[in-house]
């Protein structure tokens, strides 16, 4: 028996209710077409998460398969495998074709069929791995491929009023999180117990405030004591000691859309140096977010907030840029690395990007006031009023509220 190469799952139930407006998601990909006219580029295929999601609202579940979304000048298209049934065509703005197993090249027979002799096809060249490289070029031998990775990070940047009120939505939900996990935090409480209970608070919420969105990807790490030392440690089953420092690392995930909130606290009591330690990284947070301005640029943020380390001889104990932007992005896809608050980052801040501010340092194992210190808000940049930035962020921070007395 032979399976059609091709199937449709248009039929197969009604489109689930969006993310975003019909005019946001025309908004993005009109934003697109006219940079693919202006480089004469036919169609584009998009294979990662964060363009396939943020052109499509479809966020896919590769699992050992390809994914894609066509973009030309007419049409969008998302591209998914047999295994998924009809929940990419009721998720994507736009059409969908989905390709069968039955034969080893389906996937770029669904994509022949879309580009419809394209001559130029944009890609992502930082998402494309050489063997889909080597592949497509033996697919399409006549077609000019060219990079539209670079372009689409910085379109990205710029959020919509939409996306803004989105963001700030999950923000709220990631101080919910944080509330939880202090209410989770007791002296002889394990790690992974106190990011359950986060975790579980948080999706909670999200299907308050999304009912018809899908709940997936949302995660808390929770670390103490040595397990502080890294902004990414994983949550282990460590019991938390009296004296311990802490660090709540809350990650509310809602169509593709990542916010995160990061908070150091210490268990039951702290020491001198720890909260002197503390306040000079608060401190620093505090200075860093009047920083977030239109017109500064990444660099010069670095530079200053530097100084400040090292003026109390902290700056070799400092672990990683400043912050970054938000939106489409995951602990395992995405990245718009173009708005990093990084030495080495050039951007200039506009109104419309969102931001964090989340200085770290790390202080060694057997020093005085040993572990990691982090404190994180996400700031909208904003030229309305002369305000220059609107905090999202609402969850207390220092020393003041964040010895945690049980």
């Amino acid at each position: 028996m032979m399976r059609d190469r091709l199937q449709s799952y248009a039929n197969n139930g009604p489109k689930a209710k969006p993310t975003f407006s019909a005019e946001e998601m025309a908004r993005r990909q009109d934003t697109l077409r006219t940079y693919m006219a202006e480089k004469n580029i036919d169609a584009t295929l998009f294979t990662s998460y964060h363009n396939v999601n943020y052109y499509s609202d479809f966020l896919y579940c590769q699992f050992g398969r390809r994914y894609g979304l066509i973009v030309d000048h007419n049409k969008a298209t998302s591209i998914s495998a047999g295994i998924d049934g009809g929940q990419p065509w009721r998720r994507t703005s736009g059409e969908n074709i989905t390709y069968t197993d039955w034969q080893k090249d389906n996937y770029f027979h669904a994509i022949r069929g879309l580009i419809k002799g394209a001559k130029r096809l944009g890609l992502e060249f930082d998402h494309v791995n050489l063997d889909l490289l080597e592949l497509l070029k033996s697919e399409f031998p006549g077609v000019q491929f060219v990079d539209v990775a670079e372009h689409t990070m910085r379109l990205r940047m710029i959020k919509s009023a939409e996306e803004i009120a989105h963001i700030t939505e999950m923000a709220r939900i990631a101080d919910i999180g944080g509330a939880a996990c202090i209410d989770a935090i007791d002296v002889g409480v394990p790690e992974h117990e106190v990011a359950l209970h986060s975790t579980a608070t948080m999706i909670r919420e999200i299907a308050k405030s999304w009912p018809d969105g899908e709940l997936l990807d949302t995660w808390t790490w929770f670390q103490s004591g040595l397990n502080t030392d890294g902004a990414h440690n994983p949550v282990t089953s460590r019991k938390i000691e009296r004296g311990d420092i802490l660090s709540l690392n809350c990650f509310p995930m809602v169509a593709g859309y990542y916010v995160a909130l990061e908070r150091t606290l210490f268990a039951e009591e702290a020491t001198d140096e720890d909260i002197r330690l503390w306040n000079i990284n608060c401190a620093i947070h505090d200075r860093g977010k009047e920083l977030l301005v239109p017109g500064a640029k990444c660099s010069d943020i670095a530079k200053e907030l530097n100084d400040m380390y090292e003026a109390e001889n902290l700056l070799q104990y400092r672990s990683f840029g400043y912050g970054h932007s938000f939106g489409v992005l995951c602990h395992y896809y995405g990245r718009e690395a173009g708005l990093e608050l990084r030495e080495d980052c050039e951007t200039v801040l506009e109104p419309g990007m969102v931001v964090s501010m989340e200085p770290m340092i790390t202080i060694p194992e057997g020093m005085p006031g040993a572990g990691g210190y982090r404190e994180h808000d996400i700031l909208v940049i904003s030229d309305a009023n002369n305000v220059g930035n609107v905090n999202i962020t609402h969850h207390p921070y220092g020393p003041d509220t964040m010895i945690i007395k049980k």
